[in-house]
């Protein structure tokens, strides 16, 4: 297993690496980025003796530049096929961003009989939008400069994202130029089309539902100085609405955490999943997945 492409239903190709063996973990990256976001924890829990695969979704990376069909509906349906090609079971579920968004409404949609636990990170649930009954949402005002970033200039835009992306633009956290090369890099490699389809999509769903029907362990990760995404709105309602769930802030992390704050990340989840390994070793010993518990909502 490495990587290949298959097709789903309406003819899609859709891109994912598939690599070594164990319990399955599968990675749901955000926007504009590949699966090649997910490269730090992918290497990380393939040594750690479990089997991880990542996909970029329709419109994305190396997965055709799809026209229509670009709704938060259909990822999660391509992600059902994924799953069911691949004949996963058992399955861990880890979305950042819009990603977390699509592992929420696959569940919804799909069900949880094939997923053990689930992790969202930064991600974009219950709702992003301000509105009367969401007043500590985003204004629409926000997305609209997003999607005249992307018509004017994307490739500038991705340039300049990538800073408040990764907390570049505080003066806490060194600017790592090779981050934000690689941001811009995946962002440019999908459609503009389905990229500009993409920003209603993660920011105008509403997740509430789907959240009521994670009924399984969830982990909940997010920075306190998310920018993108920013915690209030997000996280801090999403884990109300999750029946058995837990919510993990890192104090001054971004929202691309999962790269600026690797090592600690990537020990969170293997706490999580419940694995042993030098990597979680010398941290506190109490297990997130024995705490969720007492977290119910």
């Amino acid at each position: 297993m490495s990587s290949s492409f298959f097709t789903v239903s309406d003819g899609t190709k859709i891109f994912y690496k598939d690599w070594g063996k164990g319990q399955p973990v599968l990675f749901s990256h955000g926007w504009p980025l590949t699966a090649d976001a997910w490269d730090g924890q992918m290497l990380a829990l393939l040594n750690e003796g479990y089997r991880v695969i990542a996909h970029d979704r329709r419109g994305h990376g190396r997965s055709s530049q799809t026209f229509e069909g670009n709704t938060m509906d259909q990822y999660a349906d391509d992600l059902a096929e994924l799953i069911d090609h691949l004949d996963l079971q058992d399955l861990i579920l880890v979305g950042h961003s819009t990603g977390g968004g699509e592992v929420a409404r696959y569940i919804g949609r799909h069900g949880s009989t094939r997923v053990a636990k689930a992790v969202l990170v930064g991600a974009v649930p219950p709702l992003m939008l301000k509105t009367p009954q969401n007043p500590e949402g985003l204004p629409i005002e926000v997305f609209d400069d997003i999607r005249k970033g992307v018509t004017d200039n994307r490739s500038q835009f991705f340039l300049d994202l990538s800073k408040k992306f990764y907390g570049f633009n505080r003066m806490m956290h060194k600017t790592v130029e090779g981050t934000c090369d690689s941001f811009w890099l995946q962002g440019m490699m999908g459609g503009i089309k389905a990229e500009y389809d993409c920003i209603e999509q993660f920011s105008e769903t509403d997740f509430t539902e789907d959240l009521k029907k994670m009924d399984i362990p969830t982990l909940l990760i997010h920075g306190s100085d998310d920018q993108i995404v920013p915690i209030i709105a997000s996280s801090i309602e999403a884990v109300k609405f999750i029946p058995n769930a837990e919510l993990k802030v890192y104090d001054d992390a971004p929202h691309g955490l999962p790269q600026t704050h690797a090592e600690r990340f990537n020990a969170d989840l293997l706490e999580f999943f419940g694995a042993e390994s030098e990597i979680t070793a010398g941290r506190n010993k109490g297990r997130l997945s024995d705490q969720i518990s007492s977290q119910h909502h």
